[in-house]
């Protein structure tokens, strides 16, 4: 799968359904045969994968140890309110309500592609990141993370 990218502005109806972007499906093209599958982020916001990502990622959580505790924890912790998502004939998808809950969620909501998912925020919650952000945090936090690693090509900044 090629890397997701984008950040959507989109609404939900009051059923909590929600249009996948059309410039997102287009990245996507098996997305209406295979399905997605939403769950909660580390924050407080949600995630999607496509169905192919998310097994990828519950293969990866099969083959740790059941006998710790820790292990058994963050499997549960993670898998906590998974849904599979699939596409109506108007291309929406209708989002748990319990998932909504957790993401602090109502209508206003910012999809942003990272990588293999997509996270969704409450856009009031979205926007909070960056304002809580400088210009001058990113800069250190791109020489901690980034700095020390050796790139292969010209291509970074």
């Amino acid at each position: 799968m090629n890397h997701l990218i984008g950040e959507f502005d989109c609404k939900l109806d009051t059923k909590g359904r929600m249009v996948l972007p059309a410039a997102l499906k287009r990245q996507m093209p098996d997305v209406e045969r295979a399905g997605l599958v939403i769950n909660r982020g580390f924050e407080r916001h949600l995630v999607i994968y496509t169905k192919g990502e998310w097994d990828k990622i519950t293969a990866k959580l099969a083959k740790l140890n059941p006998y710790k505790a820790q292990n058994r924890k963050f499997i549960r912790d993670f898998t906590r309110g998974a849904t599979e998502l699939t596409l109506d004939s108007a291309g929406r998808v209708l989002l748990p309500k319990s998932l909504l809950e957790y993401g602090g969620i109502q209508a206003e909501i910012v999809l942003s592609c990272q990588f293999s998912k997509i996270e969704v925020w409450s856009k009031e919650a979205y926007n909070q990141l960056w304002e809580d952000d400088g210009d001058d945090d990113f800069a250190a936090l791109a020489e901690e993370v980034m700095g020390t690693d050796h790139l292969t090509d010209d291509s970074h900044e």
